[in-house]
């Protein structure tokens, strides 16, 4: 499992004083990034697209909160893989969002997923959980 903290900036919040939904794609992503330059899957070229994300909100958080983000791989395909993205209040520990997201391997010359090599399989094998 791949963690990442995030703090919770002002400008993220909204009117009603809580992060604004978007903000929980956007701490996804950064995550997810850091990801994948922790597995070394991506370098100088980036071939990964996003093929589908979505996000369960559980509670609201705060301009301030630190919010940890567990990301683990959940299935690998051919060519994607899946991944599910717990986010928590660093301090209690309390799961405030879920993500879920698929990952493609894409060729951009061709304009078509491409199979993802035996070394990303392992490595991203390698950071499969069992399942909840």
């Amino acid at each position: 499992m791949h963690e990442t903290v995030i703090q919770v900036r002002f400008c993220e919040t909204d009117l009603l004083g809580h992060v604004n939904n978007n903000n929980f794609f956007i701490y996804m992503e950064d995550s997810r990034i850091k990801f994948f330059e922790e597995l070394k899957l991506v370098d100088e070229n980036w071939n990964f697209i996003l093929a589908s994300i979505k996000c369960d909100f559980l509670k609201q958080v705060y301009y301030g909160q630190e919010i940890l983000i567990n990301t683990r791989v959940v299935k690998v395909g051919n060519s994607s893989f899946h991944l599910e993205q717990d986010m928590l209040e660093k301090e209690s520990g309390v799961l405030v969002a879920r993500g879920f997201s698929v990952i493609v391997q894409f060729d951009f010359d061709k304009q078509l997923s491409k199979p993802l090599s035996e070394d990303m399989k392992r490595q991203l094998e390698s950071h499969q959980l069992a399942p909840k």
